[in-house]
């Protein structure tokens, strides 16, 4: 008789950090997403199961009541370990050594997320959505109040999942400790242009020039209507100034003068003749 499985696969294992695999290679990368390593044993019942692919596991902590999900990345631990990112052993609060519960589990796909920063540090990124979309490629899968940490420029950036919904878009709830700048209000008077007194580059001052008095109706003259005027003709009228009178004497004077008309003077003696 054939022995039967069950299709579901469910399990406990002592759950390690990542920092505990022994081995030569560095899996620090492990870290750096969800993703747990599972010993061979897990692989071979999980073969023979009806699972769907991705391979997805729902981790509970039973003591504390605290659960959720991933994905497995190899099946390389020794039997009855797995390890799990220090992260995720957070968020279950577990301890090195503590107990899991495994189960496989089919998980629908998402299309929008929210995260919440657990520090303003993370809006000194320049695109931040990028960064985080680009760190979301190691995770198979999330679950609504993870924590979890991104490394960006040698920095650690916590994220809290506040919100997964079937409906993948990335958004972002303000961070934990972040207060909206204070608006300053706006002065809506319009400057007056040209306010400014003037100043001399001589370094004197400025002479105030009397405002000119008000013309009255008697100040104003009416002008001399021009009684010559015919069509066709136009008439300039140019201010002149009267001519000086011209006094008789010195018109006399003048009618009197000839130019060139005085004798002339020799600078040598002249000698007189016998």
């Amino acid at each position: 008789m054939a022995r039967g499985f069950p299709n579901r696969f469910s399990t406990q294992y002592r759950c390690y950090s990542v920092s505990m695999l022994a081995g030569p290679n560095d899996r620090s990368d492990v870290e750096k997403g969800g993703k747990i390593i599972m010993p061979p044993s897990a692989l071979d019942q999980l073969s023979r199961l009806n699972i769907t692919y991705p391979m997805l596991f729902k981790l509970t902590n039973k003591n504390s009541d605290r659960m959720t999900h991933c994905g497995v990345l190899e099946f390389v631990a020794d039997e009855g370990i797995c390890y799990l990112p220090h992260w995720m052993m957070q968020n279950l609060l577990l301890e090195e050594g503590g107990l899991v519960q495994v189960e496989s589990v089919n998980l629908m796909v998402a299309t929008y997320s929210k995260f919440q920063p657990q520090s303003p540090d993370f809006l000194d990124i320049t695109n931040p959505k990028a960064v985080l979309e680009n760190a979301l490629r190691n995770f198979a899968c999330l679950t609504t109040g993870d924590v979890i940490a991104i490394n960006y420029n040698e920095k650690l950036h916590i994220m809290r999942l506040k919100l997964f919904a079937s409906d993948l878009r990335v958004d972002f709830d303000a961070p934990l400790g972040y207060k909206e700048p204070e608006r300053r209000t706006q002065n809506h008077d319009e400057p007056t242009a040209f306010t400014g007194s003037g100043n001399r580059l001589d370094g004197k001052t400025k002479g105030i020039e009397p405002s000119p008095a008000p013309l009255t109706a008697s100040d104003i003259k009416r002008g001399i209507p021009n009684y010559d005027f015919k069509v066709g003709r136009i008439t300039f009228i140019r201010n002149s100034r009267p001519q000086p009178r011209r006094n008789i004497e010195d018109d006399d004077a003048m009618n009197r003068f000839i130019a060139f008309s005085g004798q002339g003077q020799s600078l040598r003696k002249k000698g007189r003749k016998p």
